[in-house]
């Protein structure tokens, strides 16, 4: 889905008064932590849409030099194959901050790996158009770093 599709899907089920959720991130290694995170992000709302780092902007965030391991397209297909999950947009920029300024969703969910809403960059632009921004909690030892070491793990 492109930027604008993305957007105006948005903009038109706000219009109809329906509360969109919005969260972002690589997701490169779907596991459960990222499932349990995504449904509590869509039990807030009517409609979870979901911003992926694009394959350029993960690299640059140092993940790590064989960071993504899944392509963006993928990443993408795979969480737009969630039940919980009702749209996705690959961004290129290293936060999200112009993908919610074009969306405007009514919630922005963030992992409880940040502390507080005030970590994050995009919080003020949510705020100022009135959002809201929630920390979620994660699932302990559930993360994408964690597989990857299992998998890379010497035997």
């Amino acid at each position: 889905m492109t930027r604008d599709e993305f957007a105006a899907e948005a903009a038109r089920l706000k219009a109809e008064g329906k509360t969109v959720v919005f969260t972002n991130g690589v997701f490169d290694i779907l596991h459960v932590g990222h499932l349990r995170y995504l449904q509590q992000a869509r039990a807030l709302g009517d409609a979870l849409f979901i911003g992926v780092n694009a394959d350029a902007s993960v690299r640059r965030l140092g993940k790590g030099p064989e960071r993504p391991i899944n392509p963006e397209d993928e990443r993408a297909e795979l969480l737009l194959g969630l039940k919980c999950v009702d749209a996705v947009c690959v961004f290129e920029e290293d936060t999200p901050i112009e993908l919610i300024r074009a969306v405007k969703p009514t919630l922005h969910c963030k992992g409880g790996d940040y502390a507080s809403p005030d970590a994050l960059p995009e919080t003020a632009i949510v705020r100022e158009y009135g959002g809201d921004v929630v920390i979620l909690s994660l699932v302990p030892g559930r993360s994408t770093t964690n597989v990857v070491k299992k998998l890379t793990a010497a035997p």
